[in-house]
């Protein structure tokens, strides 16, 4: 389908001039939650600080999560050398480059609140798994490593975004080779920082517990909701006609066969780090499953098993679903809903009561709320300031549906075995 039958059948732009506020507007109105949840946490007990630290760390991984999965899908279209994923690349670029300085600065709560958050960092050393996991395990370590982890996501980010935008200038082939270069080391180590960052934020809330899955089933969680995120930003832009001459139709039945592929994939890794932990049946493993078996993340835990595995799985399925904006819309945004509560499922069972309380709900919706009015803010700021798709990939010309005809050979002439005099 060419492009000028993509722009022919699509819809009416849509009217978007109040829709710019929305970033101010989440801003505000979450920034007040958050200083009320703060304030709460000053004024009251331990708990209610510690609340408040694990409700930012919730919101902080939710969008972590997106923005590393971004930066798998742009490393993977270099990797892959993929024609239909340019129209994507740029603003996965955006994405992506959100994890600096961006993220950095919202990590610098969980720093000062890591002590209230991490009570390995207030335990004494005679703790057995503590003394194992030194120096790490102590406030320099704890800065150190979350520093590496940033350090490294900002080289692999910032290089990859500085040859794209060059190539945009140039269309040297040098680009190219340059971002193919940088995701060859960059996909090794973002599995490695990628895993360290799951387990060293997240997993160690409860220190206790341990997983060879951890980082497997962390990385199928960021790549599912990139994906939806994906979905749901290419949508909007072919509408806007932004994209509409790079984007064509069955672009989005590949998008949404590989949301449909984590899907399965990231059911796949949940299930095997329960039954791998289930079938040892250890103390010091299913601890972390019984704490979750009771009060209301159990009730948790059925939502997320029927509603991030089975309901999407199952609406995908058919073939053409995979096209349909009008299903596939409401399945990326109850996407981002079962992330967001898988990752609550993770983060807040390490508050001392074990228990979900009604403070946890708004404090974790506020700090949700201002970063995404803040970050959003920020990738719309990016996206204004540059091309909205590369403008001198090698590809373009492919992703647009143009095609070079076949070169064929002059009768008389000499001629190379391609064809070519």
């Amino acid at each position: 389908m060419s492009s000028h039958n993509e722009k022919t059948h699509l819809p009416p732009p849509l009217d978007l001039s109040l829709w710019s506020r929305l970033p101010a507007v989440l801003m505000t109105l979450g920034g007040a939650l958050c200083l009320a949840g703060a304030a709460i946490g000053l004024a009251g007990k331990g708990i209610e600080l510690q609340l408040f630290g694990l409700s930012w760390l919730l919101a902080f991984m939710f969008y972590l999560s997106i923005a590393l999965g971004a930066l798998f899908l742009v490393m993977v279209h270099h990797l892959t050398d993929a024609s239909w994923s340019v129209g994507i690349r740029r603003f996965c670029e955006h994405i992506a480059s959100l994890l600096f300085p961006w993220l950095a600065i919202l990590f610098i709560p969980i720093l000062l609140l890591a002590p209230k958050i991490y009570n390995w960092l207030t335990l004494p050393a005679t703790d057995g798994l503590i003394r194992a996991r030194w120096p790490v395990f102590t406030c320099a370590g704890f800065v150190v490593v979350s520093a590496l982890f940033f350090g490294v996501w900002w080289l692999l980010t910032s290089r990859l975004r500085y040859w794209s935008l060059r190539q945009d200038v140039t269309g040297d082939a040098l680009c190219t080779h340059k971002m193919r270069f940088h995701s060859g080391w960059g996909i090794v180590a973002f599995a490695l920082t990628l895993t360290g960052a799951s387990v060293f934020w997240m997993q160690s809330v409860q220190y206790q517990s341990f997983s060879a899955m951890y980082g497997v089933y962390f990385f199928s969680n960021c790549a599912w909701v990139a994906l939806a995120t994906v979905y749901v930003i290419a949508a909007l832009l072919q509408r806007q006609r932004i994209l509409a001459g790079v984007l064509q139709e069955n672009y989005f039945y590949f998008i949404g066969v590989l949301f449909f592929a984590f899907t399965v994939f990231s059911a796949y890794t949940e299930f095997a780090q329960y039954f791998v932990v289930w079938n040892a049946n250890m103390p010091e493993e299913t601890f972390w499953y019984i704490l979750r078996e009771n009060h209301s993340w159990w009730r948790l835990s059925m939502i997320l098993i029927f509603g991030k595995f089975f309901l999407p799985f199952f609406v995908m399925l058919p073939v053409k679903v995979k096209t349909s904006l009008k299903v596939m819309i409401p399945v990326c945004l109850w996407a981002w809903l079962m992330q967001f509560g898988d990752l609550a499922f993770n983060i807040l069972p390490g508050l001392p009561c074990h228990h979900f309380m009604r403070q946890s709900l708004w404090m974790s919706l506020g700090c949700l709320m201002f970063m995404g009015g803040f970050l959003g803010w920020v990738f719309a700021g990016k996206f204004k300031s540059h091309p909205p798709y590369p403008q001198k990939d090698p590809r373009l010309l492919e992703t647009m549906g143009i095609h070079h005809p076949p070169a064929v050979e002059i009768p008389g002439e000499a001629s190379t075995p391609g064809g070519y005099p």
